[in-house]
């Protein structure tokens, strides 16, 4: 499943040329991955007191065409999950004309702040977390074995 929130261009989002900046393009995706979380019902502050973090690892950034100022921007979240301690999530940023703006990838982790490792299993851990674990692909925690 995807999530998907829309974004309206702020002024603070524009360069001289009063294009989006390349930053803005990576908070746009950085504010859909929280806003999805949240959807999902984790509590990003439960997941810190219980010592846990979500780390990026990796993003790219594929700009395909202009975003301006005045333009407003659907940010789709969807989750890819694997065997390992890493996990991607996709981002699409489309404009309100249907038109695909770029495209936003991340590769994260979910950070034990103690050891400083990244967890064996984050699906498992976003999962016990989440009461609509399927807005960040995921069965829910009996499924994975929670």
């Amino acid at each position: 499943m995807s999530f998907s929130t829309r974004i309206e261009v702020r002024v603070t989002d524009l360069d001289p040329q009063l294009h989006v900046t390349g930053a803005a393009y990576h908070q746009f995706a950085d504010h859909a991955r929280f806003a999805c979380v949240q959807a999902a019902g984790v509590s990003v502050d439960e997941l810190i007191a219980a010592g846990l973090g979500p780390v990026n690892l990796e993003t790219v950034l594929r700009f395909q065409r202009e975003l301006r100022g005045g333009d407003a921007v659907d940010v789709s979240c969807t989750w890819q999950w694997g065997e390992g301690r890493t996990y991607r999530v996709e981002h699409v940023l489309t404009r309100s004309d249907g038109v695909v703006a770029a495209t936003v990838s991340n590769v994260s982790g979910l950070l034990d702040l103690a050891a400083r490792r990244l967890v064996a299993d984050p699906a498992q851990q976003w999962a016990t977390r989440a009461s609509r674990p399927e807005l960040l692909g995921l069965p829910d925690a009996a499924a994975l074995g929670g």
